[in-house]
């Protein structure tokens, strides 16, 4: 099982946490490459033996791949590992691994914590490993973490590879009785055909269907008894019908196209709902994730568990003008590649300049030299240096043993990896190299000159440098960028830089690709009129991606913001986002998004209730007890609201926004005392806030501490510099009768503002009543 590494995200109430980053799609498929039959009735799924009499040929490939071994009930055939009464040493525990007549034992700690005996049920996969299902109480599978490494024929632990710095226990939602290892959710979608999860977010229960158990043919060509349909009419009849009566074209498409079908399995994403091959756009169903950190290095290269869709969208290849898709390097039905050496290179790349040394610069096989042992372990011979893979799409281990490569096809760049720490394949091998011994040989072989590359200007961006706006204005508007970068630039010019847009995200909030379009909406953080118009429009967006993320940004705005005219499409377009987080309400972020839903729409009650269901299911979600406690201040309850803010900060005492809100509170709870010593340690952390001395001023003010009062108003006159905070300063003289000094600080202000009538008056009276 593909089990995605879970990150830690703090969310301020309201803010909606599917976020729908989206990828490159061309365009969307049009109405011309639906089938048309006599019997207009849904398409329905018949199962793979049912081609196997026309598609030997496929059907061949695809018996005994990957696909065909996703799952299968746990028998003597398909079971790998060895449960002969085998024990594996693990986190201070002893697992067993045994049999009883056919039925296959693991025994391991489980939901309590307590060592107990589980039965397996199912197997996942089949290599470089297996591992093994077990059916828990409302209508869960969950994957065991007591992993077979198929290529060593051994047991060993996923949690020792995967979390090695957690500190796993059932308590936590990594363990593997708990959500992240669940099936229905984590695992099912992509290892079995017609995957219906059917999740009850109201009872936290699942009732999980498929219409075959692995990745069937129907997985990928939807369902077959149209084409069933077609294939037993008469040969005239036939040559009516488009596409063979088929739900999805695999022929006489383009590239994008072709790479799109591939898209639900072989990316990082979210989930809007169960797969629905009728819908054209994959940002109907699902959206992929961009190329962004902490998921991705800052230059796009892979980090976590990505798999390969952001990946192949940045390389050259990938380029419509170039038009490579995946069953050029690959065949599709058995998932091998067409060749293990550089003859798959060689289709395409010219082997007279490509396989020369003037271009690898490495020694052949047969050569004398010493293996180099990579940063993940693996060991390369002499001659592995060849290789077009080893250099251009070197890769790392997960799940502890599966090997993968990085699809983006890039040159290796150590200057990049000096500059901003991004890995590069020279020094992936060479691990006992630095980075600049590594560029050295770059530039000797190759020139001092370097291409310019996305990565400084995100890594610009990240970092606050002013320069960075325009970079980024570069990428979005240079269509020879790929569109998820440009996406990726958008999103983060809105992030970063917001006032260097302008008017800018009109131009792409009616972009044909729906990515741009959803990175634009994601720009739009300021809310404003001008805003609010470009959400309401998107309201009419074709594709349901753009629908949902423009209704959840107004639904933070109020009802009351809704123009009568928009009402009836905004509460279409409202359910439909509801549905989406119905249906992701099993993840504790789910939960956590279904609970801002319902903060927003003032139901506290619900909003209450999947908060709290969101700590109950991981109770590492800090982030939780603060959007509790800003719903209990709301909710009147503030001792509840104290206690939640006090318990999140000792976890994460960092979070300055946090620290402030609690300190307002305490005020409004009368604690004085302890409100103030909470804002000076907020001033502390960040003394840049003008407001935050403002409010330090006023409580002093308010305690008779008039001194300190007045040293906090000048430092927010110093910090914010404008008119609000000079007249702040002017009203606390005037209200503690410091009249030389208001006279003093209204001539000041008068110079600066000389048209200010309030402050002239000011100025005239004291000086009448001074002299």
């Amino acid at each position: 099982m593909d089990i995605i590494q879970y990150k830690k995200i703090a969310l301020i109430l309201g803010v909606a946490l599917i976020l729908f980053l989206p990828v490159y799609l061309l365009v969307e498929v049009s109405m011309s490459n639906k089938s048309v039959l006599p019997n207009e009735k849904q398409p329905e799924y018949v199962g793979g033996d049912n081609c196997k009499e026309c598609h030997l040929g496929e059907y061949n490939d695809w018996e005994g791949s990957h696909h065909d071994r996703a799952m299968d009930i746990a028998t003597n055939s398909t079971v790998l590992a060895d449960f002969s009464d085998v024990t594996l040493e693990s986190g201070g525990r002893v697992h067993k691994m045994y049999k009883k007549g056919d039925i296959f034992f693991v025994y391991t700690d489980g939901e309590d914590g307590t060592m107990q005996e589980f039965e397996v049920k199912y197997v996942f996969g089949f290599t470089p490993l297996q591992q093994y299902l077990v059916e828990f109480d409302r209508g869960r599978l969950q994957a065991l973490p007591l992993t077979w490494n198929t290529l060593d024929s051994t047991w060993y632990n996923m949690v020792d590879s995967l979390y090695k710095d957690e500190e796993m226990n059932h308590e936590n939602w990594l363990h593997w009785t708990n959500q992240a290892q669940t099936w229905n959710g984590m695992c099912a979608e992509c290892h079995s055909t017609n995957l219906q999860k059917n999740y009850d977010y109201k009872t936290d229960t699942y009732h999980t269907t498929y219409s075959e158990i692995d990745v069937s043919c129907e997985a990928c060509h939807g369902p077959g008894s149209r084409h069933v349909e077609w294939a037993n009419l008469p040969e005239y009849s036939q040559a009516k019908f488009q596409n063979y009566g088929s739900l999805v074209k695999t022929s006489g498409i383009d590239n994008a196209q072709y790479v799109d079908n591939c898209v639900r399995c072989h990316s990082r994403k979210v989930s809007l709902g169960d797969f629905d091959h009728s819908v054209g756009s994959i940002y109907d169903h699902s959206i992929p994730d961009l190329p962004d950190e902490p998921s991705w290095h800052v230059d796009g290269q892979i980090l976590d568990e990505d798999y390969v869709y952001a990946s192949f969208l940045q390389s050259k290849m990938f380029d419509s003008n170039r038009g490579v898709q995946c069953n050029d390097c690959h065949n599709v039905h058995s998932g091998e590649r067409l060749f293990d050496d550089n003859r798959l290179c060689y289709q395409c790349h010219r082997e007279d300049i490509y396989g020369d040394y003037s271009h690898h610069r490495h020694k052949d096989y047969g050569m004398p030299g010493e293996t180099v042992v990579s940063e993940s372990g693996v060991k390369f011979e002499v001659g592995s240096g060849t290789e077009c893979i080893n250099c251009h799409m070197h890769g790392q281990y997960y799940m502890g043993v599966d090997y993968r490569n990085d699809h983006s096809f890039r040159i290796p760049r150590p200057d990049l990896s000096i500059k901003h720490g991004t890995p590069n394949a020279c020094n992936q091998c060479h691990a006992d190299e630095t980075n600049e011994w590594a560029e050295d040989f770059i530039t000797e072989w190759f020139g001092e000159r370097r291409r310019y590359h996305y990565a400084e200007a995100f890594h610009a961006a990240k970092n606050g440098e002013a320069e960075a706006a325009s970079e980024l204005k570069y990428i979005l508007e240079n269509e020879l960028f790929p569109p998820s970068i440009r996406s990726l630039a958008i999103v983060d010019l809105g992030t970063y830089y917001p006032d260097s847009l302008s008017n800018i995200q009109d131009t792409y909030l009616n972009h044909i690709n729906p990515s741009l379009r959803v990175a634009s909406i994601r720009s739009l953080h300021e809310q404003n009129t001008e805003n609010t118009e470009r959400l309401l429009s998107s309201l009419n967006d074709a594709t349901k991606a753009v629908r949902v993320e423009a209704v959840q940004r107004l639904m933070q705005l109020g009802e009351e913001q809704i123009p009568a005219d928009y009402k009836e499409l905004y509460h279409k377009v409202l359910k439909e986002y509801k549905d989406v987080l119905n249906y992701n309400a099993d993840f504790p972020t789910g939960k956590i998004n279904l609970a801002n839903y319902y903060y927003n729409q003032n139901d506290l009650k619900n909003a209450e209730k999947y908060y709290l269901a969101a700590y109950r299911q991981d109770k590492e979600m800090y982030f939780v007890k603060l959007n509790l406690a800003y719903l209990y201040n709301r909710k009147g309850e503030n001792d509840k609201a104290e206690r939640l803010f006090s318990e999140y900060l000792e976890d994460m005492p960092e979070d300055v926004n946090a620290r402030y809100s609690y300190a307002l509170l305490l005020s409004e709870m009368g604690k004085y005392d302890q409100s103030l010593s909470s804002l000076l340690r907020v001033s502390e952390m960040a003394p840049d806030r003008p407001r935050v001395s403002h409010n330090i001023a006023m409580m002093y003010d308010f305690m008779n501490e008039k001194p300190k009062a007045e040293k906090f108003l000048k430092r927010e006159v110093e910090i914010a510099d404008n008119l609000d905070s000079r007249l702040v300063l002017l009203k606390f003289y005037l209200d503690n009768e410091y009249n030389s000094k208001a006279l003093e600080l209204g001539r000041t202000i008068l110079k600066s503002y000389p048209d200010n009538e309030d402050v002239k008056q000011v100025v005239a009276n004291l000086e009448t009543e001074l002299q």
